[in-house]
């Protein structure tokens, strides 16, 4: 998912909106442009690491000559309060004006791939995937995305060209389920798999009779989604959502879903505090 340019392009537009037209405080310190320096990236608290090669590849925007020494951690590592991440040698300039940027991405990134690790720890046992959903920031879905996948989830959709998800307001537009669902096989490539939206057990049949590949349970309770799930029988894929948190989890891992997404890893995640420090 993305190349290697398409990541740069994303990383040179966050730079330019950090620097902007120049960076006055290193402009004021003219003899840094030709001093070099060491810094470390250091997790100042647990949790699971997310980002670093896009870090890296900040630096490496600002000064192609910058180095990586050992040690380095790699992305889905656990890291311990003190855990070296990573060691860069390069231009002083450069790794300054790099600094905000990279360590935002790391904080970001290993925030949601904490949390993702957690919720995916609270399913081990049972075989239902965790899945993310749209509820990304925008401009940033790419490397959210990416890090739900280094926490051990799975991406749904990376947007609406990829993939028929018919909602309640698709339902409600079209006027029936359906009606929606022969009409977005008319059109839809034969290879994508139509999911529809039911929130009650009645639209549950009607989207069996349609011939749904995949019916989500929306917020439904426990006991309704034991139920749907026995009266779909393995004839669709069967996915619950719908405000989900880490906690419920224990309580859907037994139910026979074969997915369960969630938003509360992208918008529930809060920024890990890693730190970046020169050093002699």
């Amino acid at each position: 998912m993305g190349s290697d340019e398409f990541v740069r392009e994303r990383l040179r537009a966050f730079l330019a909106e950090d620097i902007g037209s120049g960076d006055l405080t290193t402009a004021g310190l003219p003899q840094l442009a030709c001093a070099t320096a060491r810094a470390r990236l250091t997790a100042r608290e647990p949790g699971v690491l997310a980002g670093l090669e896009f870090a890296l590849e900040v630096f490496r925007l600002l000064d192609p000559g910058v180095q990586v020494l050992p040690p380095r951690l790699e992305d889905g590592q656990p890291m311990e309060q003190g855990t070296v991440l990573a060691v860069l040698a390069g231009n002083t300039a450069a790794l300054l004006q790099g600094e905000r940027t990279a360590l935002n991405l790391l904080q970001r990134l290993s925030g949601i791939a904490t949390t993702t690790r957690a919720f995916v720890d609270a399913l081990r046992g049972s075989e239902t995937v965790l899945l993310d959903t749209r509820k990304t920031t925008p401009g940033f879905r790419f490397f959210e995305k990416y890090a739900v996948r280094i926490g051990g989830g799975r991406n749904h959709r990376m947007g609406l060209y990829d993939g028929v998800m018919l909602k309640d307001n698709h339902l409600a537009a079209a006027g029936d389920i359906g009606t929606a669902v022969r009409r977005v096989r008319e059109r839809a490539p034969v290879t994508v798999r139509v999911e529809v939206e039911a929130e009650t057990l009645d639209q549950v049949r009607e989207a069996l009779q349609a011939g749904a590949d995949i019916i989500m349970l929306d917020n439904m309770g426990v006991e309704s989604m034991r139920q749907a799930v026995a009266l779909i029988g393995g004839k669709a894929r069967v996915e619950a959502s719908g405000r989900i948190r880490q906690e419920d989890l224990p309580a859907l891992a037994g139910l026979g879903l074969d997915y369960i997404s969630a938003s509360a890893m992208m918008t529930r995640s809060r920024w890990l505090d890693i730190g970046l420090d020169f050093i002699a």
